[in-house]
């Protein structure tokens, strides 16, 4: 457990935290020299069952509320300072508007310097923090009151914050499980044998030697991992640590200007950066005014902090002390997961004005404030993440990525609900109720291509999803058709999808010519047959062939490259594989001149191939290179 000071300058946070662990949390000369934390500090207490407790001590002074938020972000109980003699002063009320608005409610209010005060002054004291504290997540806090000089009531404290970390290790056992790494970074320096090495507050998930890690957001776009070298927790040699635990991280792969304080560390699973996220924001009670669309704000969230643009999504002003749904558009990408909270503070950083939870990091820049994108904020408001997960599927038309939802919600596994209606594949789900909405569609658009053009056999794969389902990822969109096949809704020629009672017959005349044909287009192999020396191998016209031929490929039992250039379906599905192999030595994509070299063919007819196999889905043109849809099922 990670405890963490809070309160007016010189109202005895350091000395407490020396009363209770016996270490001086100023480790900087100036701070020694002055008497004044400066920096955040850090000291431990070991508990009778082998547990460490770690304190977070931060500076009082107005102009270093910046680094007391940095710390506070990270703490999971608040001691809320106040000296007897002043009682609750400036900075007593802004800490405790940002412990409250970081949603901390496990702490206490310690009146502090009790020997300097008389038993009134105390009482009166006692009042007042009971008054400040009421309304906010720490109003049932208790109150103690102690003398650091005196030792008068240590004991006391010392054995509620015991008694508080057996409660914390025993629930964050369970709520920790399923949660991804991530550490907020707040030093980065060099250690002769050790390397780069990076300090802060785990705040989920847990940490091996030998363990990839990355950061977030990376400094140049590109996310590179490093591997943990060794651990210290709470200041200890250790081989893991977990949420709830000060961390040291040695790391090998990354020199010390990779690093930059404000960066989280984090499981490579859920490495981001983004420049925009909804939340829940409550603008804190003392606020002077109502907050608007438009205004700029400094966001604190973990131990960074850039400037924001609030748009509020389901107000149009926010009065003090309500909350509503807002997006934060930022002026640097970020590092932010489902349910980290946040402070926002003026645009000339003298005060907080309000603060947070991260909803979804993955904001869209577009349709915002739809019906259906506050569903999805709502349903990210519910407190389990499989009912969250679950009622995002019943908001998602299309579907969900169950994997961009992972890394959204910062965990390293996640799966939707199990429902027989339901359709999944890979990483992609779809709801019960879309599923049948969507097949439904498939049905109703066969049986109108099947009325406008009754001579063809039916649409492709790839023109049926444009026409039923163009938004339905490739995944779904397969395993979607497969289930319909499989039901006997529909039938499949190769491409081509058509409803059982639809069949476009040849008449004897064209299965003669086929059978006199087949034998040549089989014979041309990679080359493929033209109509023109086919009619000639055959004896027959060329406009009954093309005509044939056609109403072939429109059965998906021949396929057209070009005009007039044909080829069986077991070359295409040579070629195909010719495709996939290139594009499994090549990272995904290739050149024409690869698949060239692989079929034995001549530049141009290559190029004319690609070409059609990028019209029909199974690849996409890259610049100069023709890239595989790995999802794509065609020609398998």
């Amino acid at each position: 457990m990670i405890i963490g000071t809070a309160g007016h300058i010189d109202h005895g946070k350091t000395t407490l935290v020396r009363a209770l662990t016996g270490v001086d949390a100023d480790r900087l000369p100036e701070e020694k020299k002055r008497g004044l934390t400066i920096e955040l500090g850090y000291a431990f207490m070991d508990t009778p069952a082998g547990e460490r407790i770690g304190f977070i001590d931060v500076p009082g002074h107005e102009k270093l509320v910046h680094t007391m938020v940095a710390g506070a972000s990270g703490i999971d109980f608040a001691l809320l300072l106040v000296a007897a003699d002043d009682g609750p002063m400036p900075q007593t009320r802004e800490h405790l508007a940002v412990l409250s608005l970081l949603g901390i409610a496990h702490g206490a209010a310690v009146i502090t310097k009790s020997d300097r005060a008389t038993p009134e002054r105390i009482q009166a004291v006692h009042a007042e923090m009971q008054s400040l504290m009421a309304g906010t997540p720490l109003a049932a806090a208790p109150i103690l009151t102690v003398s650091a000089q005196t030792g008068d009531g240590v004991a006391a404290l010392r054995t509620l914050l015991l008694d508080a970390a057996k409660t914390y290790a025993e629930q964050s056992a369970r709520a920790n499980r399923a949660q991804a790494f991530r550490l907020a970074i707040d030093r980065v320096f060099t250690l002769a044998g050790a390397g780069t090495v990076v300090t802060g507050t785990i705040h989920a998930g847990s940490v091996h030697v030998g363990d990839e890690v990355a950061l977030s957001p990376p400094d140049n776009g590109a996310i590179r991992s490093a591997r943990v070298r060794s651990l210290h927790a709470q200041d200890q040699a250790v081989q893991s640590a977990h949420a709830g635990q000060r961390c040291a991280v040695a790391l090998v792969g990354w020199a010390r200007d990779d690093v930059s304080r404000g960066q989280w560390l984090v499981d490579p699973r859920i490495a981001l950066a983004i420049d925009r996220i909804d939340v829940r924001l409550t603008l804190w009670r003392d606020a002077a005014r109502p907050l608007r669309s438009g205004a700029h704000a400094q966001l604190h969230l973990g131990t960074q902090h850039v400037n924001a643009a609030i748009a509020l999504l389901d107000a149009n002003t926010l009065p003090a002390g309500a909350d509503a749904l807002a997006q934060l558009v930022l002026d640097a990408p970020i590092g932010a997961w489902h349910g980290e909270r946040f402070i926002l503070r003026d645009p000339a950083a003298n005060k907080t004005v309000a603060g947070g939870t991260v909803l979804d990091p993955f904001a869209p820049a577009r349709y915002r404030r739809t019906p259906q994108r506050l569903a999805e904020l709502a349903a990210l408001q519910l407190p389990d993440i499989a009912q969250r997960v679950s009622a995002l599927l019943e908001h998602a038309p299309w579907g969900l990525d169950l994997d961009h939802v992972r890394r959204a919600q910062g965990v390293t596994a996640l799966s939707a609900a199990s429902d027989d209606q339901a359709l999944a594949a890979g990483t992609y789900a779809l709801g019960a109720t879309q599923a049948a909405a969507l097949e439904t569609a498939v049905l109703q658009v066969l049986k109108k291509q099947h009325d406008q053009q009754p001579d063809e056999l039916g649409p492709d794969r790839a023109r049926l999803r444009r026409l039923a389902a163009p938004r339905l990822a490739a995944p779904l969109w397969n395993a979607l058709l497969d289930r319909l096949v499989a039901r006997g809704q529909i039938r499949a020629h190769g491409p081509v999808v058509h409803l059982p009672e639809h069949d476009v017959q040849l008449s004897a005349t064209e299965t003669r010519l086929v059978e006199k044909a087949m034998p040549a287009l089989l014979q041309a192999d990679f080359s493929g047959a033209w109509v023109r020396d086919l009619a000639k191998t055959c004896g027959e016209t060329e406009t009954l062939m093309r005509t044939t031929l056609a109403r072939l490929a429109r059965r998906g039992e021949l396929f057209q490259i070009v005009k007039d250039l044909y080829y069986a379906p077991d070359t295409i599905q040579r070629l195909a594989a010719l495709v996939r192999a290139a594009a499994a030595t090549h990272d995904g994509e290739f050149k024409a001149a690869v698949f060239r070299d692989a079929t034995g063919l001549g530049r141009k007819r290559a190029i004319q191939i690609l070409e059609y196999f990028d019209r029909v889905g199974l690849t996409r043109r890259v610049g100069e290179n023709h890239k595989l849809r790995a999802e794509c099922v065609l020609f398998l």
